[in-house]
């Protein structure tokens, strides 16, 4: 980790401590070495640095290219291992971005469903992870926050101190055979079956 990125790791850990109470829930699931994507639901503006703590380790993010718009976020960002994606999610440069950092053993937080949920409900999965997961065969870490849709909704004004937990599901690994017979719907495939995985997390 650099400077930077240490610096809002144990912030965010401690902050989370503090005032949500975080808790993760098998942390020992996630791969801590090499080319991995953390896949996560998205309830909130809270999920990318919670989910960096779950992960244990330094993380790649995907961020709204505008949220660098902000001199203070334009600065930090980039220096948080964030990669800058447009808004509405069809940025090739950025898929391209996670491509190289997979092939080169880093690690990647991913939510699938593009835009943090609306309801709480867990939304649609977007083709974007199939097609990196078809491109890199790396492996894929489901995971599920709880609480953070409560402590910070969509169009919400305030923040709200409430519990939130990370429940991380068992590594999901993918062969070739998985590719076949490929087709225009191998990627949703792809992004489903981790779906499927995240919405099988439960609260213990």
């Amino acid at each position: 980790m650099n400077f930077w990125y240490w610096t809002g790791y144990h912030l965010a850990w401690l902050l989370g401590k503090l005032f949500f109470r975080f808790r993760v829930i098998h942390p020992e699931r996630v791969i801590r070495q090499g080319a991995v994507i953390l896949a996560m639901n998205h309830q909130s503006y809270l999920d990318p640095p919670l989910a960096g703590i779950a992960a244990g380790r330094a993380m790649h993010f995907l961020a709204r290219d505008t949220l660098l718009d902000n001199p203070v976020l334009g600065f930090l960002l980039p220096r948080m291992n964030v990669v800058p994606v447009d808004q509405e999610g069809n940025d090739r440069s950025a898929l391209k971005a996670l491509l190289r950092l997979l092939k080169a053993g880093k690690g990647t937080i991913v939510f699938p469903e593009g835009a943090r949920t609306p309801d709480g409900e867990l939304q649609p999965g977007l083709p974007g992870l199939g097609f990196v997961i078809a491109k890199t065969l790396a492996p894929v870490v489901p995971m599920r926050i709880f609480g953070a849709r409560e402590a910070l909704p969509r169009g919400g004004g305030r923040v709200r101190r409430v519990p939130i937990t990370i429940v991380v599901g068992e590594p999901i690994h993918f062969t070739k055979a998985d590719l076949e017979p490929g087709g225009k719907e191998l990627y949703q495939q792809l992004t489903q079956r981790v779906m499927d995985a995240i919405a099988a997390l439960r609260l213990e």
